[in-house]
């Protein structure tokens, strides 16, 4: 059983301010991610809008427009910074607000710091230009920037007590931040395109005749553009079904906050399927409205109460 501490003794006032800007960044930055943490305790938010801010942090370094060799050297710089919240040398007073967050979040919650290095390797991955011939390639570069998200948000989460399965929670979150990353990878499949990155495996792009790739509106012609697309939405279908065996495991809040930030995307994952050349023209997005639903039905504790029936019928 994973632990957490549900409140925290009293937060000195550079903490906060460390965690106001946090949120902050996680408010603008991060719309799906932002809905589901709105759900939690303060004590626990706060904490995911340490991670996010870190994370986001990473992300900027490489998708920005700096030389490779900058790129390179500003991670490294972000891992050394990371390695300083790990040995407990951040202090209250320092200058930056997302370092003095992540190291309070850290003495506070058994968050495994680790998985943010793991981020940065995937982001380095990205700046070298890394292509992957199959999905046991992509998904390696999958686990380094969510699986390890999902991981380093169990830590904040922690597990019920004396819940079935507990030990397979990290599996469980791992899986679920493959399925998000894969629906991100389809969602923006023509703009990481005209970034020069391909996601999808080469062995998945020839199978569907799309290897000559994605740089205009319309699929490669003579492709089967939709056969791809529905290829990997099942896929995507198969890591959510495994990962969301995390929420009957989780507190009723944690719960709710997972099942709203994987709800949005598995209607995402829906509105792709209904329509895979719509990620040729656009960003696929959902309305305000639908994602407050998602969050509301989180909430409610339906998507938990389905995986537990699921789960029952599969041990009966």
């Amino acid at each position: 059983m994973i632990r957490t501490v549900e409140s925290s003794p009293h937060v000195s006032a550079p903490v906060l301010a460390a965690y106001s800007y946090c949120e902050a960044v996680t408010g603008q930055q991060a719309r799906n991610f932002a809905y589901g943490i709105r759900l939690l305790p303060t004590p626990k938010r706060r904490a995911m809008s340490a991670l996010y801010a870190f994370s986001r942090r990473v992300d900027d370094i490489g998708d920005g427009a700096l030389e490779d060799k900058v790129k390179t050297a500003r991670l490294e710089d972000t891992r050394a910074l990371l390695a300083r919240v790990r040995d407990g040398e951040v202090d209250e007073d320092d200058t930056d607000p997302v370092a003095v967050a992540l190291a309070h979040t850290a003495r506070v919650f058994p968050v495994p710091l680790g998985g943010l290095d793991e981020l940065i390797d995937g982001v380095l991955m990205d700046v070298r230009g890394e292509t992957y011939e199959t999905w046991d390639d992509l998904k390696a570069y999958c686990r380094c920037v969510a699986g390890a998200i999902g991981r380093l948000s169990l830590g904040v989460f922690g597990t019920e007590p004396r819940a079935r399965g507990a030990e397979r929670a990290p599996e469980y979150a791992d899986t679920l931040g493959l399925a998000l990353q894969l629906t991100n990878i389809l969602r923006d499949v023509r703009e990481d395109a005209a970034g020069g990155r391909t996601y999808l495996p080469a062995d998945d792009l020839a199978k569907f005749g799309c290897s000559a790739g994605f740089d205009g509106p319309v699929p490669p012609e003579g492709s089967d553009f939709a056969g791809l697309v529905h290829f990997e939405v099942r896929r995507a279908r198969a890591l959510f079904a495994e990962g969301y065996r995390l929420l009957p495991l989780l507190d009723r809040r944690s719960g709710a906050c997972v099942a709203a930030m994987a709800g949005i995307y598995r209607r995402l994952l829906d509105r792709i399927e209904r329509d895979p050349v719509a990620v040729l023209r656009g960003r696929v997005s959902l309305p305000g409205r639908e994602k407050a639903y998602v969050a509301v039905r989180g909430l409610s504790g339906l998507d938990a109460r389905h995986v537990s029936r699921q789960t029952v019928r599969r041990h009966a």
